[in-house]
């Protein structure tokens, strides 16, 4: 059976059992038990490899103990197994002494995992369809790791957990244009469900990792924090798929709760790569860990903040922002004149209100800036829809070709050679700030529609206003005769 058959087998049973309600419940579920095979798998061949190793997992509670015969327990017994043992024993994993980074990131991916199942037959049976792959098969991990992709992509439709989700397109566009390298620190500060840090390694296996030690520098330069646990659980289970021996880099935790002054000089990093969670607020004092300036509620606002901040000297970033962003006043305001002068803000491509469809239907921006030296103008790359398309849909999403004429534009590492065109354009900096900082710059090359003459527009608008009167007057006395009658 294919992996793609074997997966739609296992969400099939899934939907049998009474306890599992929806995608996000479903992906949930199949997240921890995906997890505690291929960390078994890696322990096998780690035990192998080294007769020092031991797993971070107890005895018990490892895959292959309970797991990995067909005919091992199953219905009431399996039920009671899971959730009176399994879970209680690895959300109180001790992280002390040896593999302490391993056993953490077991202990932190259960504290909020959950069991919707309530059918222990049926449980054994996806049990039984997931101990059909071999993680530690490279061909069969790889495939794996695609389908996994695409359960993730299926959450855009699964409510509020759409929100985890960027379009690949758009990672690997952003990340394309970045070209992260081995050796170089990466961050995301809000990850989500490690699209941009899967995208960075693909990037960077294909491109740079000639040998174990580029595999080794490029995975000990990565960051990453998720605040919710349904992410940062997907998040962690990506890392393993995408062949990331330690995913202990992706904390589960709130990167703004930790005091922007306390950032110091080992705290910074090459390169950023984020979507920031936009138009919700942070939890009360979050923003007092900020300098007074910079203070608001406002979360993509408070991570532009300590993004400028996190970035060492010729760092570079690319980070999807609102459009409330660009023509925001206050605290934005203060925010925009601080990236325009400790940073090159040299690109902002502007992206229609569907890419981020249906969870969110608002205009976005990728902004690509790089700290050291200020900024003197702005490139503005206006991305529509294909011809023929009204809007991106669940259906007819965003594609990575979609972008290549933007690629093609870009004028390669350096930038160099850009034109103006009809959906191409820049500003300098000092109309930036003649505008208030304001920098939501429409296309100057679209033609405006053609409504007319404005007067003559009024006059119809009177006469029709007048007609409608009359006609109503009309009515009124039709309705007094037939009440007389």
């Amino acid at each position: 059976m294919s992996v793609r058959n074997l997966v739609k087998s296992i969400q099939d049973i899934m939907r049998k059992d009474a306890g599992v309600d929806g995608d996000a419940q479903r992906i949930s579920q199949l997240c921890w038990m995906f997890f505690l095979k291929i960390i078994d798998d890696q322990d096998q061949q780690l035990e192998l490899l080294d007769s020092a190793y031991k797993s971070p997992i107890p005895k018990k509670y490892q895959w292959r103990a309970w797991a990995a015969d067909p005919e091992g327990i199953t219905g009431e017994a399996l039920l009671a197994f899971v959730n009176d043992e399994l879970f209680p024993g690895l959300k109180n994993l001790s992280t002390a002494g040896a593999s302490a980074e391993r056993r953490r990131v077991v202990r932190d991916l259960f504290e909020d995992a959950y069991n919707y199942m309530k059918s222990g037959q049926l449980m054994r049976q996806v049990i039984n369809k997931i101990q059909q792959v071999d993680f530690n098969n490279l061909t069969e991990r790889q495939h794996f790791g695609d389908i996994y992709e695409q359960l993730l992509a299926d959450l855009q439709s699964a409510g509020n957990a759409g929100e985890y989700y960027t379009p690949r397109a758009v990672t690997a566009f952003m990340v394309d244009r970045i070209d992260p390298k081995p050796g170089e620190t990466l961050f995301d500060p809000a990850c989500g469900t490690g699209g941009f840090l899967t995208c960075a390694i693909r990037h960077m296996r294909d491109r740079y990792v000639k040998k174990l030690k580029d595999e080794e520098k490029m995975q000990a330069g990565l960051r990453a924090v998720e605040k919710k646990p349904l992410p940062h659980m997907l998040c962690v289970t990506n890392m393993l798929l995408h062949g990331v021996e330690d995913p202990s880099f992706v904390r589960h935790d709130n990167t703004l709760a930790r005091p922007y002054i306390s950032y110091a000089a080992a705290d910074r990093v090459d390169v950023v790569l984020t979507n920031p969670p936009f138009g919700g607020k942070e939890e009360d004092g979050i923003e007092s860990n900020f300098p007074n300036h910079f203070q608001t509620r406002e979360t993509a606002d408070l991570f532009l903040a300590l993004i400028i901040r996190l970035l060492k000297p010729s760092g570079r970033a690319a980070v999807v922002l609102p459009d409330g962003t660009l023509f925001g006043e206050g605290v934005k305001t203060r925010l925009k004149e601080h990236l325009l002068e400790e940073c090159n803000l040299h690109t902002i491509v502007r992206l229609p209100n569907s890419v981020f469809r249906p969870y969110a239907s608002i205009g976005t921006n990728l902004l690509f800036f790089e700290k050291g030296s200020p900024t003197k103008e702005i490139w503005f790359y206006e991305h529509r829809v294909p011809e023929g398309q009204k809007a991106y849909s669940m259906t007819k999403p965003i594609r990575v070709e979609h972008l290549a004429p933007c690629v093609k534009w870009w004028g390669g590492e350096t930038r160099k050679g850009r034109k103006e065109t009809d959906v191409a354009w820049k500003v300098s900096a000092d109309e930036v700030k003649a505008r208030g900082y304001n920098l939501d710059f429409k296309n100057p090359h679209t033609v405006a529609d053609d409504h007319g003459d404005p007067a003559e527009l009024l006059a119809k608008l009177d006469a029709a206003e007048q007609e409608t009167a009359a006609i109503r007057d009309q009515l009124k006395a039709i309705l007094a005769e037939a009440l007389l009658r």
